[in-house]
């Protein structure tokens, strides 16, 4: 039996963690949805995730800080850390380089997530 991957989507928009769960378990992954950038490095301690999609956008604190938190306090290279978010494809390019993500998907583009998340785990488990 193979393992299905398990997924952590953290945004502040109830519709596109909706949208990105029903999307990713189409995909045959396990989504855990988180609605807030608050408590995430506990549930990424509590579920341990194969990936971490992470909007760019949240009220608080955005995930180009969150990012930083989440890999200073676990020190994990090996979890696949993405932007997830409706900025343009150059500020996206630029915050992936300047905060350490491992790439980026734009909101709305449902066959770039499933590309991007297929690539990710695929390398992962390489």
């Amino acid at each position: 039996m193979i393992k299905r991957k398990r997924i952590l989507v953290v945004d502040d928009d109830h519709k596109h963690l909706q949208t990105s769960k029903e999307i990713l378990e189409l995909e045959g992954h396990e989504v855990i949805i988180h609605n807030s950038p608050f408590r995430t490095n506990e549930i990424v301690k509590t579920v341990r995730p194969d990936l971490l999609l992470l909007d760019v956008n949240m009220p608080g604190l955005s995930g180009e800080r969150l990012i930083g938190l989440v890999r200073a306090h676990y020190q994990d290279r090996t979890l696949p850390i993405v932007f997830y978010s409706s900025n343009d494809e150059d500020s996206l390019r630029e915050s992936v380089k300047t905060f350490g993500a491992d790439g980026y998907v734009c909101k709305g583009d449902i066959a770039g997530l499933r590309r991007r998340v297929a690539q990710l785990l695929a390398a992962a488990a390489a």
